[in-house]
């Protein structure tokens, strides 16, 4: 029963609605309320490529601050911006006058990124919301998408360890149920994967040379190529 109480009192809100009332905040939180973040955001940056009108695809983009320290290394990059928030997508746009960029409004799992179009592609902090076999389907896209050599650089929140894993997943579904919320409608909850489940899914979108580029506690730089 008490668990019961506690989970009607964690509401839940739905993804674009929680970023875009925090938007006034992200950033600095971003920044300074997740462990290594000063790091990760640079070391992610580092491993995109650096010739002259590279090709990125942003999955997740938020506000950018990712791009902060790209544009710093690659002011040329034509970078494709994708968020469910339309307020975070704004607030990019205001940071980054004058820069190669394009919006897109709405789920990546919904839209297609075309066939051998990209340098690389990108996500931080933003995939530990979905299942194996959501990020699977998710990954053969964005495998397709890259040119041959290229690479996904995925920074994410990963889980410590199975049970952990286990234990999100199953609260987040006893907290739809008790909030009558549809288990397959998409709100804010953490659910992140271990490295293992989260290179598995790489695997099983096509990449084959995979590495751990960094680790910042619950942070992890996978470096996925085609």
């Amino acid at each position: 029963m008490k668990s019961l109480n506690n989970d009607k009192k964690q509401r839940l809100e739905k993804m674009d609605e929680f970023f875009d009332s925090r938007l006034d905040i992200y950033d600095e939180h971003q920044k300074t309320a997740i462990a290594g973040a000063q790091e990760f955001y640079a070391a992610t940056a580092a491993l995109l490529p650096r010739h002259k009108g590279s090709r990125v695809l942003d999955l997740g983009c938020g506000t950018g601050l990712e791009l902060e320290e790209y544009f710093a290394l690659n002011p040329t990059a034509s970078v494709t911006c994708i968020d469910l928030a339309e307020g975070m997508l704004k607030r990019l746009m205001e940071k980054f006058q004058g820069r190669d960029i394009e919006i897109m409004v709405g789920s990546y799992f919904d839209m297609t990124y075309g066939e051998n179009s990209y340098d690389a592609a990108v996500s931080v902090e933003s995939l530990h919301h979905y299942t194996k076999e959501q990020k699977t389907g998710l990954y053969k896209k964005i495998y397709s998408s890259l040119k041959d050599g290229g690479c996904f650089v995925l920074t994410d929140y990963t889980a410590p360890n199975i049970i952990f894993e286990r234990f999100r997943f199953k609260k987040l579904a006893r907290l739809k149920r008790a909030q009558g919320i549809a288990q397959d409608e998409l709100m804010h909850f953490d659910t992140p994967l271990t490295i293992k489940h989260e290179i598995a899914a790489l695997l099983g979108g096509g990449f084959k040379n995979i590495t751990v580029a960094g680790r910042w506690k619950n942070t992890t730089i996978l470096k996925a190529v085609k």
